[in-house]
Parts: C-alpha cells; structure tokens; sequence
C-alpha cells in the first residue's frame, strides 16, 4: 500500500496525462498534513483518516483510469488530441526554484538570461517564423557534460518546466521557438570528437560540434562525413531535423548516417540506443526514433556516424538547360544508366538571373539558364568514361554550355555559388523590392513529378503577383522555393507556400525533404500521412514524456485548448 506521501508523488506524475484533473485539487488536500508533520507540528487528520482517504482515492483512481470503458488514453494504440488534456507546466515561482537549482549544477557562469541570450535562442534571421512576444526563454543553460544534461533535465521534470534542446541554432521551421517559456539547454559546450575508428569508418561526436568543423578534423584521415547543410548547423540538431544537404543523393540524409545515439529522456534518464556494428537486429531501432524528432522526445547528447572514403579525382560538372524538364530528365536518364554521382543539384532560371544581376561571385560569366551541377568521381578510366556517358546525356537532353573543373579552386567557386544561393537572393529581393520579405521552404517528391512540381509552383507564385528563385536537390526529389514578396502582401504569400505544400502532397510527396515540421508545418503532416500516423507520433510522445516537457508544440498539437497564432 502506498503511504499518503508516496501516493501523492504518483498522483502528481500522472494528473497531467488523462483527463481526470481531479487529482490537483486532491493532491494538495492530502499534502497538507505531510507538510504539518514535516514542520513537526501536529497534523490535521488522523491517521485513520488519512488511511481511509487514501485507500478509497486508490480504488476509485484504479477503478475510473485503468478500467473506464471510455478512458481511451490507455486503452487504444494510438493518441488523439482529444484524448488529452492541456498540460500543465511550473508556475513562475517553480521555475525560479528549479533555475536556482540549476545553477547549483553548472555553476552561474553558465546559466544566462540576458536580453541577447533570450533572443538568440528564440528566433535567427532564416527563419519565418517567429516567437511571439512572450515566447523567450526564462533562462539559457549551458551543461558541459552528459551527467550535467541529464541534472539538468531531472530538475526541470521534478518542476514540471518545458525544456528547448538547442546547438546550431540554423533551423528556419520555428523548430526552438520556446511556445511555453521554460528552459533552454544549450549543448554547445558539448563539442568534442570522443573517439575516431578508421578502419570501421565511424566517429562518435558530442552534439555541439559543427559539421564544417567535423570535416576539418576528418580531412587528414583521408574521411568524410556525407550530410552538409547550412553552415553553423551542428550534430545535435542535425540529428534532431534529419538534416542532409546536397551530397543526400550518394550519402543520404542524416537517418542513413547515424549508427547510433546517447540521449537524455524526459525524467533525465541516459538512453544509449545502440552498439557500434553497422547491422542489428537487436531490438526496436531506438536510433530511428530519436533522428527527426526534433527535441520533442528526448537530447542527443552523443552521436556515433558513418563515415565515408573521401573521393578521389573529383571533378565538378555543370550544364545548362532551357527546359526544367530536360535537366529533370537528364538526372534520370543519368541514374538510369547507373552512374553513380556524388551530387547533382539544380538551380532554376529565375535563381541564375538573380546570381547574374548580384554579379555571380566576380570568378566567371553565368549563363541565366537552368544549371545542372554534378560532383563525379572515380579512377582516371572510370571518371573518364563516366563524363563522357553524361555529356552524352545531357546533349541528348538538349543541354548545352557544358564544361567540367577539375581545378579544386575553380570546384569551390563554383560549388560555393549552389551552397550561398539563399544569401544571394536574400540581398537580391532587398535590391528589387525594397521592403520585401522573403519565406524558404522544401518539399520533396518523386523525381519523375518534380518539372511539374517546379512549374506549377512558379506559376502559382508568379500569378499571385510575388517572385521566387528556386533550387534543388535533384537528385532526390527535394526542391527549395524562396518566395519573395512586399510586406502587404503576407497572405498571398501564405497561400502560395501552403499550395506548393499541398502539391507536393498530391504527387505522393511530402510536407518537408530536410528542414523538418517545427511549428510551422504542423497543420499539413496529417494531410500527408493521416489522423492515425499523426495520433501514433503523439503517444509515442506521450509514452517517453508524459509531461510534455521537451520542445512542446513541434511536429504535432500537444494541447487540445492551444490557441496559439503563428507570427510571421
């Protein structure tokens, strides 16, 4: 039998779950004599009251949750909105309580609430969507160690204040907007390379190291790491948003490089998802969980990768096309014939002429016509052919201005006007609409719907009367549109993102290739995958973090009265 104080704590851990918010009022009533006895005073009730109490709250708890015929929480598979009630989260007083706590762990000099760390850990300037006046951080916390994460995360559970897992800060879907204030833990101290095996062709990494650094470190072993995003993203994020980059198509997107994990769950317990071997069969695939979820179950703390041979006698092509279908095709045709290229990305017209009119970057004369850029490699004999076999494609496509660099500063040059082609046309909608904003999203289809993906997304922006410059990760299906537009003209803007996401729908795509759903795409993943798939996410959720601590209102609805408006 549980004692009145013992009872208690299992009350308070599960109030928040179903929808018997009884519980609150009458968990307070019986912590009233606990706390006279505490203060050596004599207590309220006698014992034989208390006892009598609490037994009848244990039969009539037992009898109503876990036997109700209509408590569908426990009795289904799945998790509906209104399954739920509204989470309840640490009034300020506990919050200031468990910051005190806090920074007993870390020490003061790593727990900030200026202006500036509250800002920066809210919003950056990528992102469209942005907090709301109220949506800051009570404080940043800065753990230097996995045992100090995981402190860190227990007094936030034993307080009942959300927690914001945050390292590069690059995400543009609203990812680390703190919708519920709480604390933000920053894991950017956590920067080290724990171990390197090169003749397994893996690494295991802290979360807040940089991929760019990674790289650095990896290029004298002759190694890579495949994903390459934005610059600044980090491997904490980069886990958290299945990130990838243009190199997805030969190295695959984040999912298909982590081998596995060490997070921190929502009590503060050290989860290690799985051992080193590239194979297992042991078990679920706790390390698929984890990537893409987005800080909503849990904090990467350690991260084991793939690595991959750095190529050798690489070259950069590039070709240009008239048509976004016969670059389109090109790929295909490429893949067909089973060449294997290192990337092929494609950057659209409308983004050529913006590069020709911000002056490219000063190395060489662009064409403003739809660019088609490959990364090949191979020995001498097989590049040779493999170069040869896509000229020919290409040609046969209508390509044309094809040239190869094998110089490695004339490779970088080109290659860095793919990687700042957002920078570009950011400078570019300021210079032609002078208050213009400008909103990047993704979608990815099969490859054989996206010349129709592209085209009628233009054409839909353009007759809405806004601009656009589009890129691709070809290769994969995944493309990126960048609507530019004059402040007064936001909902004509909304309408034509929310188009171009339902489009992508409609040819069996989905809501995001790599940016991920943050709060900005929650309304369209139950149009891409159904009620169901959503609803089973949220017991997931449920399960791992019964108090909705971690990065609340990601991905899908937590709270069935939330009444948040997005901020554009």
């Amino acid at each position: 039998m549980y004692t009145t104080g013992r009872f208690i704590r299992r009350v308070r851990s599960v109030k928040y779950v179903g929808k018997h918010r009884w519980f609150s009022s009458t968990a307070l009533v019986l912590n009233a004599p606990k706390q006279y006895n505490q203060n050596h005073s004599k207590p309220r009730y006698g014992l034989t009251t208390l006892t009598a109490v609490t037994n009848g709250l244990i039969g009539w708890f037992c009898s109503q949750y876990f036997n109700s015929s209509d408590s569908s929480f426990l009795q289904t598979s799945t998790t509906k909105i209104t399954d739920i009630s509204s989470p309840v989260y640490a009034t300020p007083n506990e919050v200031s309580k468990a910051i005190e706590e806090i920074t007993t762990i870390t020490g003061p000099e790593y727990v900030k609430n200026s202006a500036g760390e509250l800002l920066n850990h809210s919003d950056n300037s990528s992102n469209f969507h942005k907090p709301n006046d109220n949506e800051r951080p009570d404080m940043v916390v800065y753990p230097g160690s996995i045992e100090e994460v995981a402190e860190v995360v227990k007094v936030c559970y034993k307080y009942h204040v959300p927690m914001v897992p945050f390292s590069g800060g690059t995400s543009i879907e609203g990812h680390f907007i703190p919708t519920r204030r709480g604390i933000c833990i920053d894991v950017s101290r956590l920067n080290n390379v724990i171990a390197i095996h090169e003749d397994d062709l893996d690494v295991v990494v802290q979360p807040g190291v940089g991929w760019q650094e990674l790289g650095e470190y990896l290029e004298p072993y002759g190694l890579m790491f495949g994903p390459d995003p934005g610059p600044g993203a980090m491997i904490g994020g980069m886990v958290a948003t299945s990130c990838s980059g243009t190199n997805a198509s030969r190295y695959g997107t984040m999912k298909e490089n982590v081998i596995a994990l060490k997070v921190v769950l929502a009590d503060g317990t050290i989860v290690k998802t799985k051992n080193r071997p590239r194979k297992s069969s042991s078990g679920y695939n706790l390390t698929g969980l984890f990537v893409g979820s987005e800080g909503t179950l849990g904090i990467v703390v350690e991260a084991t990768l793939k690595l991959h041979v750095r190529p050798e006698n690489e070259v950069v092509a590039i070709v240009n096309f008239n048509a976004v279908g016969e670059a389109a095709k090109t790929v295909t045709d490429v893949f067909k014939k089973g060449i294997q290229v290192n990337a092929v990305e494609l950057m659209d017209d409308r983004q050529m002429k913006c590069f020709a009119e911000m002056g490219g970057d000063g190395t060489r004369k662009w064409s403003d016509k739809n660019l088609l850029l490959f990364k090949i490699s191979g020995t001498k004999n097989g590049l040779k052919d493999n170069l040869d076999e896509i000229k020919r494609i290409c040609e046969a496509n209508n390509g044309f201005n094809i040239e190869v660099a094998t110089d490695e500063e004339e490779k970088e040059a080109i290659w860095r006007a793919r990687k700042t082609q957002l920078w570009t046309s950011l400078d570019w909608a300021k210079k032609v609409i002078p208050d213009a904003r400008s909103w990047p999203t993704d979608v990815a289809v099969p490859v054989s719907a996206l010349p129709q993906m592209i085209s009628e997304t233009v054409k839909d922006i353009e007759s809405h009367g806004l601009l656009t410059t589009v890129v691709g990760h070809v290769g994969d299906g995944n493309i990126h549109a960048l609507v530019i537009f004059p402040k007064d003209k936001l909902s004509d803007a909304e309408t034509v993102v929310h188009n171009m996401v339902k489009r992508a729908i409609s040819y069996e795509g989905t809501v995001s290739g790599e940016h991920g759903v943050g709060i900005g795409k929650r309304e369209f993943l139950e149009a891409e995958l159904g009620e169901e798939a959503v609803s089973t996410m949220r017991r997931i959720k449920m399960a791992l973090d019964p108090l909705r601590l971690f990065n609340p209102d990601k991905i899908f609805t937590i709270d069935p009265n939330e009444d948040r408006v997005d901020n554009f």
